[in-house]
This record gives structure tokens, C-alpha cells and sequence, in this order.
């Protein structure tokens, strides 16, 4: 049986993924983190782009968009692997 990756898993795995980053425009890694009963794993060589943001408060650097070089995403529920429908494309979109 295939897991079915949620939108809000999604936007839990951006946010992690955008967190690890940091303020680099390079990333080559790991996000370990728990998503309701399932263990989530991201490992990714990802090429960063950002852009410049203005607000009254001052300049912001956000992510404009990640490159994937290379990605894997695993899904763990009681120890046990299970085959997901994770899509970079889609967590391109999350940002």
C-alpha cells in the first residue's frame, strides 16, 4: 500500500526543508521529523534560488525556488518502510 503524501505534509516538509536551509543557496542533507503516526525523512542536494522581498520593516532574502540535484523522501510507520507518492514538484510548490 502506497502513503499518500497530504498537502499539509507537504507544507511541513517545505518548512523543515526551508528551516535546514537557512540562509544558504546550497543544501546537501537531511530533515528528520514526525508527521502524525509516520516517521518523514527528506535527503536532498538541493541548488537554492532567492529573491528580494521589500517591506516597510526592511529587506527580506526568501526562497524563490530549490533545484532538486538529487532527493529521496521516505515514510516509516512502526519501523516499517512504506512506498509514498512524494513529489518534488509538488514541494516546490509548499515553499
Amino acid at each position: 500500500m502506497i502513503y499518500s503524501v497530504s498537502s499539509e505534509l507537504y507544507l511541513e516538509a517545505a518548512a523543515r526543508l526551508a528551516e535546514a536551509i537557512g540562509t544558504d543557496n546550497y543544501f546537501s542533507g537531511s530533515v528528520l521529523f514526525p508527521f502524525g503516526d509516520v516517521e518523514c525523512r527528506l535527503t536532498a542536494s538541493v541548488i537554492v534560488y532567492r529573491c528580494q522581498e521589500r517591506f516597510p520593516e526592511g529587506v527580506s532574502d526568501t526562497i524563490a525556488d530549490l533545484v532538486p540535484v538529487w532527493w529521496e523522501f521516505h515514510t516509516c510507520r512502526d519501523g516499517v518502510e512504506q512506498l509514498n507518492d512524494f513529489s518534488f514538484s509538488e514541494l516546490r510548490v509548499s515553499l
